[in-house]
């Protein structure tokens, strides 16, 4: 299984370091995700590469204009049909876990970063199919969140994390925060690992764990308690 993202952006340069070191960098090199970059800048056809304009009305911030958008994504659509056309937006509905492991199962995605005070209206109606908002703040483009959920998604994909139960057993994937991890020594400057953990009977640890992920989310998210 392997899985297509096209990132298209007015500032590309966003995206160069968190997309091709670590985690992502080895899912491309293996084959199991293929990551491009689109500068919508190159849909521009005036000498100023003119990708925004100030909004109809009035008001403050500039608007990406819809000319380069649509040319960009059917340019895209010509080659491959897309699953899902994404705009990552702060008013768009909240990326989760859940969210991840759902993009995770398709083959094709587009993720349009806005910028600036946003795009063209006429852009979201006929061409996003949905639209994701990584928390309740405004960042100045979509770039660091396209990353963000670049990198949620591809970490799912069979094969990319070399230990596959890590994915599976991350924070939120069944409603729970994780447990507390430790790893050697076994005591440093008086602080010392839970004696369950170093005793090798995986079921008292499972328990042990069990119990460390639900105190700690009653602790820090209720919120995800049924």
């Amino acid at each position: 299984m392997s899985i297509r993202i096209d990132i298209i952006s007015a500032v590309p340069q966003l995206l160069t370091s968190p997309l091709t070191e670590s985690i992502l960098k080895r899912a491309q090199e293996r084959g199991l995700a293929d990551i491009r970059v689109h500068d919508l800048r190159s849909y521009a056809h005036d000498k100023h590469r003119t990708v925004d304009h100030p909004p109809y009305g009035g008001g403050a911030g500039m608007i990406l204009k819809p000319e380069p958008l649509f040319e960009c994504i059917e340019a895209l659509k010509a080659e491959r049909t897309y699953d899902e056309v994404i705009y990552v937006t702060a008013d768009g509905e909240r990326f989760d876990q859940r969210s991840a492991n759902r993009l995770s199962l398709l083959s094709n995605i587009i993720i349009l970063c806005g910028h600036y005070k946003g795009i063209d209206e006429r852009v979201r109606q006929a061409l996003v199919t949905r639209e994701l908002s990584i928390g309740d703040y405004v960042l100045t483009g979509g770039e660091l969140a396209a990353a963000v959920i670049t990198d949620a998604v591809v970490r799912l994909i069979p094969g990319v994390i070399n230990d596959g139960e890590s994915a599976l057993t991350d924070s939120f994937q069944d409603g729970l925060l994780d447990a507390p991890s430790y790893t050697r020594p076994p005591e440093f400057r008086g602080m010392t690992v839970p004696e369950v953990l170093l005793g090798g009977n995986h079921a008292a640890i499972a328990a042990w764990r069990d119990e460390q992920r639900r105190t700690k989310t009653e602790q820090r998210r209720k919120d995800l308690l049924p």
